[in-house]
């Protein structure tokens, strides 16, 4: 549903949804569903203690009972989204482009939108807002592959997975015996990346 109001703020017809036009409604929703779960968890002292590291973005004791609950949408969402490859390449050549190749151009945006609204929410679900992952890693990924979509999405796949799993493992020998969560290391280290990433001459070729 928050998916579907973004798009609706976002988009004058089928389009005209920029970038920019849904980050703006993506900012809008996220304050108002804020505001709304954060009345929420102020009337419980037990939710509003779990919601507090659930924030940050954490692995700790998310063990396979977890993994499970969100596999089906996992699933779902990567074999859609890997599938989504060449026709993603058409669509980027431009919607009339797209057109004369023959893809269908508002069944792809629809697909491309559950792929990542699946995505999205079982990984945040499960770990919580874990920041700059899904901002920094497509960005290396380009360098290493180029736009081709077939290669970008797996690789970006591979990568997060390493930058998660690398900064959890950081997260928890940093501080003797204790942990710091995995969503305050990759905010340090996606951070100036993705400052880097943009200021790079080649990054802008891309």
């Amino acid at each position: 549903m928050a998916a579907v109001a973004v798009y609706a703020l976002g988009a004058r017809g089928p389009s005209s949804a920029t970038p920019v036009r849904l980050a703006l409604a993506g900012t809008a929703v996220a304050v108002v569903l804020q505001g709304f779960v954060h009345g929420v968890f102020v009337l419980n002292e037990f939710v509003f203690d779990r919601i507090r590291f659930w924030q940050v973005g954490s692995l700790t004791g998310r063990d396979l009972d977890v993994f499970w609950q969100v596999a089906p949408f996992l699933v779902t969402g990567v074999v859609l989204t890997l599938c989504l490859g060449p026709s993603l390449n058409a669509v980027a050549l431009g919607d009339d482009l797209a057109a004369t190749l023959g893809a269908n151009i508002p069944l792809i945006r629809a697909a491309t939108a559950v792929g990542v609204i699946l995505l999205c929410g079982a990984a945040t679900a499960t770990a919580g807002p874990i920041w700059f992952v899904g901002l920094v890693i497509p960005h290396v990924a380009r360098l290493i592959t180029g736009p081709d979509q077939r290669w970008l999405l797996p690789y970006s796949a591979v990568l997060g997975a390493i930058l998660l799993t690398g900064a959890d493992t950081v997260g928890r020998v940093i501080v003797p015996g204790a942990e710091l969560e995995v969503g305050i290391i990759t905010a340090f280290v996606g951070a100036p990346l993705f400052i880097a990433l943009v200021r790079s001459r080649r990054m802008a070729q891309l």
